[in-house]
């Protein structure tokens, strides 16, 4: 029976929770006395609990983050309900600012702040020694990367077949992001490159082919970037797949040179653009040099095979609606694969607090903390962007349409008014923004465009016919096609009871 068990709550069932694995990595003597449990935020707080509890655990540990706070403070209720005498310790992005204000702390016998990979078993061991620290806040300062011990394999054989693999190249980051926690992580640490380059060779031989990368600046150092990306050219297998986060104005001519030689399917890289309005990006503290944003974006999407996933923030200081749409339709003409449209989320521990007053930042108090308006965008207005994103993501991100959507960007003054305007028509004809089938979303697009957009029937049906093409060969009609006489196929043919919910 574990004296430890570790344990959280993960978006989805794909994801893995690394920092869990570097804490198991790290107990020392303690590692075989542990034990590691994952649940997904589906799981009902009181089976959680009760698993937790079944081993009879002196510890239990719970890693907490943006998505899983509200769940994970009703576990932990539970659990000191059930087992008074229990030893609750919490850790993670989530509790390591601010902790005295929020209810989960409350309810936990300690939280360790920061990186608890050293921290966290020195606290278990004074523990189960018995001398428990008396403080209830635990620091985890930043130690040296090469004091660590790596989490990789700790990666079980079912993770490697159904889940993603995240790694690390390094830890902090050297900008100073008023929206990211990240700000605080100073100075930029490396791991050891011959230690990390052995775990990924190993990882490779044990059949992972999907490499998600968690560095904040992957391409900061090239020092750093150009051997690890060469170490992956060179072994190059089917199916391998990376992912990797990048800053938008630095991609010198050495990396723009090894990107182009990677092959369609492989690379995936992050961009955080967050705003292209300059006086926007100087107010939060992220200098970026926007000409150079904008050239290499056209380069990546131009004259290599990336996948590029641009992230876009609504709701900053001092932007205006005019001044997000400009950012989005600037970003439209260069055609990214994807254009995430985040909302502002007012973090625990994050500088952005500072602009509250002078530009009237009210966040929703409830995780995840979403702006909800500010002095240049109202609460409506707010709204409808966050609508507009979600039907972003639902008809552009997830590439079931690219042959229809440029039907639709191409009706209005902008791409974004244009896709505005749909978005507020189906959140009319819906009156929600989310459980809606496959199949009622491609109905609407085609009844939009053909009697709110007045695009020709047979134009649209092909787009959508072409669309479906992409993705299978299956030639049967839609019933909302054929219920219009239309000799043409289309994107969904699934009777509707068996597609899954967006």
């Amino acid at each position: 029976m574990p004296d430890i068990v570790l344990a959280t709550l993960n978006a989805r069932f794909a994801h893995c929770a690394f920092g869990l694995r570097y804490l198991l990595a790290n107990l020392g003597p303690l590692q075989e006395r542990a034990a590691l449990h994952e649940f997904d935020i589906k799981h009902a707080p009181a089976a959680v609990a009760d698993t937790l509890l079944a081993s009879q655990p002196r510890i239990v540990a719970l890693g907490i983050y943006i998505w899983n706070v509200e769940p994970c403070t009703a576990i932990v209720r539970l659990l000191k309900q059930k087992r008074p005498d229990l030893v609750v310790v919490l850790g993670g992005p989530e509790v390591s600012y601010e902790t005295n204000q929020q209810a989960i702390c409350l309810l936990a016998d300690y939280v360790v702040t920061g990186e608890g990979d050293v921290a966290f078993a020195e606290l278990c061991r004074d523990i189960l020694d018995g001398h428990p620290p008396a403080a209830k806040l635990v620091p985890g300062a930043p130690v040296e990367l090469e004091r660590i011990a790596l989490p990789y394999d700790f990666y079980t054989d079912e993770d490697i077949a159904h889940r993603l693999v995240y790694v690390e190249s390094s830890r902090g980051c050297p900008n100073r992001c008023e929206y990211c926690i990240s700000s605080h992580d100073m100075p930029l640490r490396f791991f050891p490159m011959d230690r990390i380059l052995a775990a990924f060779e190993e990882l490779l031989a044990r059949g992972v082919r999907s490499f998600k990368f968690v560095d904040r600046t992957f391409n900061l150092r090239m020092d750093r970037c150009l051997p690890i990306m060469q170490f992956f050219l060179d072994r190059l297998r089917p199916g391998l797949f990376l992912h990797f986060e990048m800053v938008p104005d630095r991609f010198p001519p050495e990396l723009k040179e090894i990107i182009r030689q990677f092959p369609p399917g492989t690379l995936n890289l992050e961009i955080g653009v967050q705003t292209l309005n300059p006086d926007v990006s100087a107010r939060i503290r992220r200098n970026q040099d926007m000409r150079q944003v904008e050239e290499n974006l056209r380069f990546l999407r131009n004259e290599t095979h990336a996948q590029l996933h641009v992230d876009l923030i609504a709701g900053l200081p001092g932007e205006s609606l005019e001044s997000f749409r400009d950012g989005f339709d600037r970003l439209c003409r260069l055609e990214p694969h994807r254009i995430q449209v985040g909302i502002l989320k007012r973090l625990h521990g994050a500088p952005i607090v500072r602009h509250d007053a002078e530009w009237g930042m009210v966040y929703d108090p409830a995780p995840p903390y979403g702006i909800l308006e500010t002095r240049l965008i109202n609460r409506p207005s707010m709204l409808r962007i966050r609508q507009f994103a979600r039907f972003w993501d639902l008809v552009a991100n997830r590439g079931r349409f690219p042959g229809t959507l440029p039907l639709i960007l191409g009706r209005g003054p902008s791409p974004f008014d244009a896709f505005m305007a749909l978005s507020d028509w189906m959140h009319a004809r819906f009156g929600r923004d989310y459980a809606i089938t496959l199949l009622d979303l491609a109905e609407s697009l085609f009844v939009y465009l053909t009697e709110e957009a007045g695009v020709n029937a047979e134009v649209v049906g092909d787009a959508m016919w072409s669309d479906y093409h992409a993705g299978g060969k299956r030639r049967d009609r839609p019933r909302f096609l054929r219920n219009r006489g239309l000799e043409i196929g289309d994107l969904c043919t699934e009777p509707q009871s068996r597609i899954s919910n967006l």
